[in-house]
Parts: structure tokens; C-alpha cells; sequence
């Protein structure tokens, strides 16, 4: 019984975990709009002078930011920490942010390499829903910016 509860609970901190990656990939491999499909219908999304609410309103926060060809970025989420409790979860992991705008308006491919644009963190909460995992918010909080 023990063992089938921490597997259950390893399985959701897995489900979890994975959102965070596919975001990741969907916000730097040209696919942003995608991640409303990670939210609950009602999610939220905030950052540092952004907020969006509800599937609508992220799929064309990050429709906007699908549209910036010129950039080459990687978000890298680490030392992620997951609690789950029943049907809903809390997150907090690293986030590191490299990017380049390129002059030409087409992304570099490799772009000049240099230190991240920004160092912070993403507060997240999860629910289970019919459809699996989904982010029910998500916060990015920044702890450092460079210019």
C-alpha cells in the first residue's frame, strides 16, 4: 500500500515536472501559442508587468511572442521542487533565460553566446484534470536582469 502511494505520487511529480519542460520547448522551438493547451481552461499566467487569464488570453500573450522571429532563446528550469496533495500540486523551480534578438530580423542559429537575460523563478500550482496535469498558474517571478 506504502509503496503504491509513493509511486502514485512519483508518477505526479513526473506529470508535473513534464509541463515545465514542454513549455520550455513549445516557448523556444517556435510553438508558443501551444502553451495555453498546458493551463486549465480558467489558468493564469503572470510576469513581471504581464497577466493573462483563461486559455484565450495565453494562447495570444504567447501567439505575440511566436511571432518574434529574431529571436533565439532557451529557458532552462532546474532545482524544481514539486508537492503534491490529492488532486493539486505546488512547484517552485529555477529559471534561467538566455536569448538573442538578431539585427537581420531572423534568429541566429548558434546566436552570440553571453550571460542569461534574466535569472528567476516560476511559482506554479497544478491540478489533475480529466485530461492529466495541467498548470492552473503559473507565476515568473525575475531575481536578476541584465540590460
Amino acid at each position: 500500500e506504502t509503496v503504491n502511494k509513493e509511486l502514485e505520487e512519483l508518477l505526479d511529480e513526473k506529470a508535473c515536472e513534464k509541463l515545465i519542460a514542454e513549455y520550455c520547448h513549445l516557448v523556444d522551438f517556435g510553438n508558443a501559442s501551444a502553451i495555453a493547451d498546458l493551463f486549465t481552461t480558467d489558468g493564469y499566467w503572470s510576469g513581471p508587468g504581464v497577466e493573462m487569464v483563461g486559455q484565450d488570453q495565453i494562447r495570444a500573450g504567447f501567439a505575440a511572442r511566436q511571432d518574434v522571429a529574431r529571436r533565439q532563446s532557451r529557458h532552462l528550469c532546474t532545482n524544481v521542487l514539486i508537492r503534491v496533495e490529492g488532486d493539486q500540486a505546488t512547484s517552485l523551480c529555477y529559471l534561467l533565460n538566455f536569448r538573442h534578438d538578431s539585427r537581420s530580423g531572423v534568429a541566429e542559429s548558434p546566436a552570440p553566446a553571453g550571460l542569461p537575460k534574466y535569472v528567476g523563478e516560476y511559482h506554479d500550482r497544478f491540478v489533475r484534470t480529466s485530461e492529466g496535469w495541467r498548470f492552473a498558474s503559473r507565476r515568473c517571478e525575475l531575481a536578476f536582469l541584465r540590460d
